[in-house]
């Protein structure tokens, strides 16, 4: 069986994988608050999938396995630098690009702080849920075309990669306010949330520095930066 047809085997029906309508991406910052509640509620399907039989963290390989026993194991060696591949020797890019050692190592290291915190939070998480990647109809629908790096992880993942991609969409605060309406808690949510948008934006800070997207790194490093206070005002 297909990685597409094994994850598809662990999903609610509920959620979406071949839907219909639009990038969500095209949605104005008024449309997408107007719809929020509907892209958490099928986010949260997808978290709710049955992954009896799945062990491990970290992304699914074709086999739809995972390569890390532990959540640390899982974030720690994600930036090893002898990985094979496209980030073998990636630390090279701290002399070669935008990408600054002080700024990278210091949230790397808010991140480790904060990997306790997730331990043992294992779900389906999609992994990408950047804005281009949800199709929506703005009203009834959101769907999850592309399944190429999902995984297991805290599914708090996907909301803080949502925030990464928007900031100025206000994901996390609008995410504790629908947990509030619906009597949904969040065990150590800061820290949780901080662990996982540290982790993916790290992760994409160094992607940027790699293609030499300036202005992105400039942006990304701002978000990084300004989360704590917004977090830790919740």
């Amino acid at each position: 069986m297909g990685k597409d047809n094994i994850i598809r085997s662990m999903l609610s029906a509920k959620v979406n994988m071949t839907p219909n309508g639009f990038i969500a991406d095209q949605l104005n910052p008024e449309q997408f608050t107007d719809c929020h509640e509907l892209f958490f509620d099928k986010i949260l399907e997808i978290h709710s999938s049955d992954i009896m039989g799945v062990e491990g963290y970290g992304q699914f390989n074709e086999e739809c396995k995972t390569e890390y026993r532990t959540c640390k194991e899982f974030l720690i060696e994600t930036f090893a630098e002898d990985r094979e591949g496209y980030w073998y020797n990636w630390k090279e890019m701290f002399e070669t690009t935008v990408l600054e050692r002080e700024f990278f190592e210091k949230y790397l290291q808010e991140m480790k702080d904060r990997i306790p915190y997730c331990e043992g939070k294992r779900y389906l998480v999609y992994n990408n849920t950047f804005f281009a990647n949800m199709i929506t109809d703005g009203n009834m629908t959101v769907g999850f075309p592309d399944w190429s790096r999902s995984g297991i992880c805290d599914f708090l993942l996907d909301f803080a990669i949502m925030d990464l991609n928007k900031p100025y969409l206000h994901i996390p605060e609008l995410f504790l306010e629908y947990c509030k309406k619906r009597d949904i808690v969040i065990p150590d949510f800061q820290e949780r949330f901080l662990c996982m948008a540290y982790y993916k934006g790290i992760d994409v800070l160094r992607w940027h520095a790699s293609i030499d997207d300036t202005e992105s790194c400039t942006s990304i490093m701002k978000s990084i930066s300004e989360l704590k206070d917004r977090i830790y005002a919740l």
